[in-house]
């Protein structure tokens, strides 16, 4: 089983200075245990559900990009860029942009988008729920195209592209990872089955996971796809492996008995550093002994 970190949190007692040199001493921390994704949230505001709106946030491409620069082996992603942040054509070109910079080493984190407040506060249109995934459809298809040898346009409902030319190429091949966030069992889990490398579940109860698989192979059936050709993620969720690494196990193990074959765990201040190299030695040589079930 694999493990990752997600930095999430740029909040610290010795304040915004210190932003910078934690991010990339974490990041060098990771690459070099050889944890195999290192994500940031793709967020303007801090998340008011789980701290103050006020906290720092940084952007996540450009904080993608300063990691990318202190690391050499570890893959990038956003976990996950709402649809509605960024034109499709710009956000393909960003994260082209990332992948080439980083070595090959980016992934595409996309989701419907939900933060209203982070939309209203910033004046960025927030369209309903139903459009929003419309438009996350059509983001993922001119991704696709753009990473392909079709520069031609592209027509839809949201979207208009005259031409999605893409230079440099990704080095990532065919192109780079998409990874869709989620659970939704009718729109959000049909786009897994019909576009995603990677799913990446939010939800940590072992029961509601295997459900939400279940869903997932019924898509993928209908969508002539094979599920096991899709990596399942999750996020560690409320425990932390640093603290109690034998509870973490074991949790690890009964989603690995459903198939899930990695777990992003969320990096904890005020030493994230520390926290990272606690999680490599204490938890990380035992996590791989765990062998996930085939889906």
């Amino acid at each position: 089983m694999d493990l990752g970190i997600h930095y999430w949190n740029f909040t610290h007692p010795d304040g915004d200075a210190v932003i910078a040199p934690h991010l990339a001493d974490t990041a060098r921390a990771a690459d070099d245990a050889g944890l195999a994704l290192f994500s940031v949230m793709d967020h303007f505001f801090q998340m008011d559900q789980v701290r103050p709106a006020e906290e720092p946030m940084l952007e996540g491409y450009t904080a993608l990009g300063f990691v990318a620069a202190h690391t050499s082996r570890i893959p990038l992603s956003t976990v996950v860029t709402g649809v509605t942040y960024r034109h499709p054509g710009l956000l393909a070109k960003t994260v082209t942009t990332l992948d080439v910079l980083s070595g090959g080493r980016a992934w595409l984190g996309l989701g419907a988008a939900w933060y209203e407040r982070e939309h209203v506060g910033l004046g960025v249109p927030f369209p309903s729920l139903a459009e929003r995934f419309e438009r996350l459809e059509e983001t993922l298809r001119i991704c696709l195209q753009m990473w392909s040898d079709d520069d031609g346009a592209f027509e839809g409902t949201h979207y208009r592209l005259g031409e999605t030319l893409n230079r440099s190429r990704p080095l990532g091949r065919p192109h780079p990872p998409i990874l869709i966030g989620g659970t939704g069992e009718r729109k959000t889990l049909r786009l897994v089955a019909k576009y995603a490398d990677v799913w990446n579940v939010n939800v940590t109860e072992p029961d509601e996971i295997r459900h939400k698989i279940d869903v997932l192979r019924a898509h993928c059936e209908r969508e002539g796809r094979d599920i096991r050709d899709i990596r399942v993620t999750a996020q560690g969720g409320p425990l932390d492996p640093t603290a109690d690494p034998d509870a973490f196990l074991r949790h690890a193990e009964e989603l690995a008995k459903l198939g899930v074959q990695h777990i992003q765990v969320r990096v904890q201040q005020p030493d994230p550093v520390g926290f990272v190299g606690r999680v490599a030695d204490d938890v990380l040589p035992r996590l791989r002994d765990i062998r996930p079930v085939a889906l």
